[in-house]
């Protein structure tokens, strides 16, 4: 039986923080194959938010090619918190996009949320920076709404 788990690389950045957000994010099919995305927005928020925001879409992304298992990789802990944690510590402001995130995670068969360094999540941080990156799928909104 061969896996269907894709692994996915999220990031998000606030410039300065708070600041204008980028998100960006890489996804590697069971095939070997990825398929990423990098996108800017209109929205001003600090990294937190636009941490969630990348997951929500990473999330939308891959439910709409139909992916059942994935490893979702954040650097950012508090989101790592935030999506595993049956009862996080509640953040007001942020209450909404963590709750559109954990309700997008249930479309899911399986999605595990793994925090990783910083260093080891470079391609994802590059993305959300927009260094030099286009957005691989021309059909990709180019200023993202949530």
């Amino acid at each position: 039986m061969h896996s269907q788990l894709w692994t996915v690389y999220i990031d998000g950045s606030a410039i300065p923080n708070p600041g204008h957000i980028r998100i960006g994010g890489i996804a590697y099919a069971p095939d070997g194959g990825s398929s990423h995305f990098s996108l800017p927005s209109n929205r001003i928020g600090c990294n937190n938010e636009a941490e969630a925001l990348a997951a929500i879409h990473a999330l939308q992304w891959l439910s709409a090619r139909q992916v059942r298992q994935l490893v979702l990789y954040t650097d950012n802990s508090i989101l790592a918190e935030q999506m595993t944690h049956p009862n996080p510590k509640p953040i007001a402001r942020l209450l909404p996009l963590y709750e559109q995130a954990r309700s997008l995670s249930r479309l899911f068969d399986s999605v595990q949320v793994r925090w990783i360094p910083r260093h080891k999540n470079a391609i994802a941080d590059a993305l959300a920076r927009g260094d030099g990156v286009a957005v691989d799928d021309p059909s990709e909104k180019a200023n993202f709404m949530y």
